[in-house]
């Protein structure tokens, strides 16, 4: 759950416009927060020293060099990192996949200050060999990305909301138990578990040990991934969770609901009593332990994460930003109202107003629970399929207005293209890295305001053509 660096990690791909969750990892590129509960990793972390002069002679010797093939097998291309750091140029890594068990030997001191003995920690490390074909993965960047309306295709269909359904009849009384304790809601909590690992079916097959071990030695998440890797280390030794068991994505997410295993450690509960925190064949522990993560970031009892609404024409969309937070009742007065003539349960309540596709498709007003949501995963995207699936889990319809699937959604080269134009039109968007965050999304309605356009923040083909000058 973080902030989606690990694109090609995660079960499902991401929507466009910049939602990577990398895990789970480091979302948006001007939009980084705190580390999501998945495997979203933070895009800065500090640069690790690259392995001694000794270890990269040592590629060379004829033992070395067969530990590396071993190492590395037939997946990693051996080709360097798209990213240009030092740390991910083809000899770096080959030097570092050299000194690997130095680098693991190195990392014990902080172990035992953890509690983890010495004879625990050479029985869990001293088979260990790096996955090198996580590398590839770590800057692998996809030229195409999928728009809102496909992500919430896939990920909100009719047979995981069948499936959803009826493991919430299942596992009825533990979901009550559940709600009793934290308050949050139980079909979020089962959306959560849908979309995260289709049910528990989908859970990634690599070994967080030696994933996050790789990650903590070798390339440019060095000092972010040794957190992970002895966290990891902590859980075995705790009995939490069996080796065998202890599999996911590359970038270290596990379980049904694919926590990292620092936030496995902080929030993870023994909730059936056996004396172990095991989300990966627990139910009781699963849903106990992602409500405990909910609850813990404040999740607010009673309220939804937020309604599909009519956006009225001649509508000022620059209002449409995460910012721009007012009660229910304001945005009424501005005409705003709920898909099919409903009436909102409170206007005290406050919220923002999000319109993915711009001005063609539909808006709505995300609530404090929305935000909380994005907490485990900040792409707007996964949070939005979260809340929809949540609801059609209650027995809610789909969303009522139609999104404008004749767009065509944009290629990364021509994304980043667009924060480059943008930028030499004076326009604040970060880093340009293709990734349209709130920055990017702030500087296109800008600029649409400037050109006579409709200024919804939608970085269409039209706006792209507007920048270029066409």
């Amino acid at each position: 759950m973080a902030r989606r660096w690990e694109i090609s990690a995660r079960l499902w791909p991401l929507a466009a416009f910049g939602m990577t969750l990398m895990g789970c990892a480091g979302g948006v590129a001007d939009d980084r927060g705190s580390p999501a509960a998945t495997s979203s990793i933070p895009r800065s972390a500090a640069v690790a020293p690259a392995a001694s002069a000794p270890a990269r002679r040592a590629i060379h010797s004829s033992s070395s060099r067969r530990a590396f093939a071993q190492a590395t097998g037939p997946d990693w291309s051996g080709e360097s990192g798209s990213s240009g750091h030092p740390l991910m140029t083809a000899d770096a890594i080959r030097a570092a996949a050299a000194d690997f068990q130095g680098c693991l030997q190195r990392l014990y001191p902080a172990a035992a200050k953890r509690g983890i003995p010495k004879q625990a920690y050479d029985s869990y490390t001293r088979d260990l060999t790096p996955d090198l074909r996580i590398m590839d993965l770590v800057d692998a960047q996809p030229e195409f990305t999928m728009a809102f309306w496909d992500y919430l295709d896939r990920l909100v269909g009719e047979e995981r909301i069948a499936r959803g359904r009826e493991l919430l009849q299942e596992h009825r009384a533990t979901f009550d138990a559940m709600e009793r304790t934290y308050g949050v809601d139980r079909h979020v909590i089962a959306a959560i578990w849908g979309i995260e690992s289709k049910y528990s079916t989908m859970m990634g097959d690599r070994a967080v040990l030696r994933s996050t071990a790789t990650l903590a030695c070798v390339g440019r998440r060095q000092d972010y991934f040794r957190n992970e890797f002895l966290a990891a280390l902590e859980i075995l030794y705790r009995g939490d969770v069996q080796p065998d068991r202890m599999k996911g994505s590359w970038a270290g997410a596990f379980g049904p609901t694919q926590f990292m295993p620092t936030v496995y450690k902080t929030y993870a509960v023994d909730a059936d009593g056996d004396g172990r925190r095991d989300l990966t064949t627990s139910v009781p522990d699963l849903l106990f332990s992602t409500a405990n993560y909910f609850r813990r970031h404040g999740w607010e009892t009673g309220q939804t994460w937020g309604y599909e609404v009519v956006v009225p024409q001649n509508f000022n969309f620059m209002l449409a930003d995460r910012s721009k937070v007012m009660t229910v009742r304001e945005w009424e007065q501005l005409g705003i109202r709920r898909v099919g003539g409903q009436q909102f349960p409170r206007s005290s309540d406050r919220a923002y107003l999000m319109v993915p596709a711009g001005s063609q498709g539909p808006g709505f007003l995300m609530l404090n629970n929305f935000r909380v949501i994005m907490r485990y995963n900040p792409a707007e995207a996964y949070a939005l399929a979260i809340g929809h699936l949540s609801d059609r889990l209650r027995g809610g319809d789909a969303f009522v207005q139609s999104w404008p699937r004749q767009e065509r959604v944009l290629s990364r080269e021509e994304r980043t293209e667009m924060q480059q134009l943008l930028a030499r039109h004076g326009f604040d968007i970060g880093q340009p890295d293709g990734r349209l965050g709130p920055k990017t999304r702030a500087a296109i309605r800008g600029f649409q305001a400037r050109a006579g356009l409709v200024p919804d923040g939608f970085p269409s083909a039209t706006v792209l053509a507007r920048l270029r000058g066409n």
